[in-house]
């Protein structure tokens, strides 16, 4: 076996720190997107090993991959270098995952029936199957994978206890547009960091609210503030990682929607309370991340406020916005324990003062703090969660790192 090269861009401390990755490549155009996800997967701190069918290498060479990879590529059921000659075992049990991407529809029916001419069939089929996972990411033409015959196949496959990572849609290379192009690189490890990450929210049906809110003075004008709703959405993404079903319900950013969340749109405070009692009843637990306004124009214009040449600003006046957090905190479902309810507060000073005062005025078991400024618009945060025990502060670390170590405490919690 090839000794893996140090990866200078690798991370030690990455989100697959460890793990042993066999990226197994069938024939399809979609190959040349396996070498952007074969760094991808060693970026975040994975060693993988590289096996190509031989129609996989009319669309890409194995010195590509050898490249990116830092390992010979296997290419043959025959190769001479395993002194046992058995590479399909070898290399099999040495791993955390076969991952097949891109998976064609050609190979998913020969997984079907258990074919094994070629190495990555092979191993695919030796592998031990209550301890290597096989994860597919299937590519192909958009009527080859709507056929009867293909979805039969991957039921039959998922049925097997094989993982379909799914297919995007949009222009493929025949020139048609629809599903099954393999998805992209960053989508596909968004999904093979959440297939390792431990299921700890399984079964649990998360609410997040995430962002600003807007509150309009006129058709052009608002109220708003600084939330880039990065940590609302490091929230949902660490909940759908860690098993749960997730609805987010996300203020004006233009943030990507984390993977296999279902995500809801709002503007004003208003809208964002209606979106989440509409979905309040499903949910058993509720994170209000978002920095909701306090207040909001009274009444909107109907046109733009334009100067009138007086030099006196318009006046304007304020009502209350409805508060989410507590209106679902002081809920039926709340109070006897069946939604678990965590709000976020960002603070200019005094954090743990002004934290534990709002954690009790809401009446929640749990407030997160941070302070705002501080954090506002970063990729990066530190916490203070406060409960009626007390107090306890998590570093400095990325918003989704502590998003993570966030949900490991509400599981905790849930129990």
């Amino acid at each position: 076996m090839t000794k893996q090269v140090n990866d200078p861009g690798s991370d030690p401390g990455g989100d697959l720190a460890g793990k042993h990755v066999v990226l197994g490549l069938s024939g399809g155009i979609a190959c040349y997107k396996a070498a952007e996800l074969c760094r991808a997967l060693i970026k975040e701190g994975a060693t993988v090993q590289v096996v190509m069918t031989e129609a996989a290498e009319q669309f890409i060479t194995a010195v590509t991959l050898q490249a990116l990879s830092g390992r010979s590529v296997y290419t043959s059921q025959w190769d001479s270098r395993e002194a046992n000659n058995m590479a399909h075992i070898n290399l099999s049990r040495e791993a955390d995952a076969i991952l097949v991407a891109p998976c064609s529809a050609d190979f998913m029916a020969k997984l079907l029936h258990g074919g094994a001419d070629d190495l990555l069939s092979l191993m695919c089929l030796a592998r031990p199957i209550d301890k290597v996972p096989l994860l597919l990411a299937p590519a192909m033409n958009r009527q080859m994978w709507a056929h009867p015959a293909t979805q039969r196949n991957m039921a039959q496959l998922q049925a097997d206890g094989a993982t379909i990572l799914g297919v995007g849609t949009g222009f493929q290379a025949c020139g048609e547009t629809g599903d099954g192009r393999m998805l992209e690189p960053p989508e596909l490890l968004e999904d093979i960091v959440a297939f390792f990450t431990p299921k700890l929210l399984a079964g649990q049906q998360v609410l997040v609210t995430a962002g600003p809110t807007y509150e309009a003075i006129d058709p052009v004008r608002g109220i708003t503030n600084l939330s880039s709703g990065k940590m609302g959405f490091a929230m949902a993404r660490a909940a759908r990682e860690a098993g749960a079903q997730v609805t987010l319900v996300a203020g004006p950013v233009s943030l990507p929607t984390p993977r296999g969340v279902t995500r809801i749109d709002v503007k004003s405070a208003q809208n964002m309370l209606e979106a989440v009692l509409e979905k309040a009843p499903a949910a058993t637990v509720f994170i209000a991340t978002a920095a909701v306004a306090d207040w909001r124009p009274a009444s909107a214009a109907e046109r733009k406020i334009k100067k009138d040449g007086s030099g006196q600003a318009p006046r304007l006046s304020f009502t209350e916005n409805p508060d989410i957090l507590a209106t679902l905190a002081q809920s039926p479902r709340a109070r006897t324990g069946e939604l678990l309810c965590v709000g976020f507060a960002a603070e200019s000073h005094d954090l743990e003062g002004n934290a534990q005062a709002k954690r009790q005025r809401k009446g929640v078991p749990l407030l997160v703090g941070n302070i705002g400024p501080a954090t506002f618009g970063r990729d990066d945060n530190a916490l203070l969660l406060v409960d009626a025990q007390g107090s306890r502060e998590l570093p400095r670390a990325s918003k989704l790192r502590l998003a993570r170590q966030l949900v490991a405490d509400i599981a905790g919690r849930l129990k």
